[in-house]
């Protein structure tokens, strides 16, 4: 199973459009998303694509009752877990938070194979030692939104646990969204 990890959109629908349908075209069978929505409503525009979305919500949450209220919309792909989740996908336990230092620590623990977060738009995808001499993968997408640094998301298969960070295709979602050109006599 390959996932699309994304964090920090801001409320750039657009942008995270364009990465999950990028990610979607590459096999991603699920949308992981850590935090830092904003307005619950951005979400929306992922549920044309299909691919069921776990969210968490950041430091700027928006209107987290509004985002609780989404994800118990029939027609939605949304599901939100709160503050931080634990889920298991394809046999693989991830934990989804969105602060660095906390998502270090949760990795640290050796209870998880995956950690992912956001908030400092960095991303990185590395290999932290674990308390049961192993190693946990420290997932972090960047911002999706673009928000002080190129748009990124992590694209990640659970059956080989490779994880590779992409550039959100902005060229391709400019062309689709670009309003025509107007010509004057």
């Amino acid at each position: 199973m390959k996932i699309c990890i994304v964090s920090d959109s801001h409320d750039n629908r657009f942008l995270l459009a364009a990465a999950v349908e990028d990610a979607r075209s590459r096999g991603a069978e699920a949308v992981l998303h850590c935090g830092d929505v904003v307005a619950p409503t951005t979400l929306k525009i992922l549920n044309p694509i299909g691919l069921p979305v776990h969210v968490i919500h950041g430091n700027n949450s928006g209107d987290t009752f509004s985002l609780a209220q989404l994800s118990h919309d029939p027609d939605s792909v949304v599901h939100y877990h709160g503050q931080d989740a634990g889920i298991e996908l394809a046999g693989r336990r991830i934990f989804l938070v969105h602060y660095p230092h906390y998502a270090r620590a949760m990795a640290t623990t050796g209870d998880w194979d995956i950690v992912c977060c956001g908030h400092d738009h960095r991303a990185s995808v590395e290999r932290i030692a674990n308390m049961r001499q192993q190693e946990t993968l420290f997932i972090n997408p960047g911002t999706v939104g673009g928000v002080g640094a190129t748009p990124t998301y992590v694209l990640g298969d659970l059956k080989r646990m490779e994880f590779e960070i992409y550039n959100v295709p902005v060229d391709e979602m400019l062309a689709v969204n670009r309003p025509p050109v107007t010509k004057h006599a």
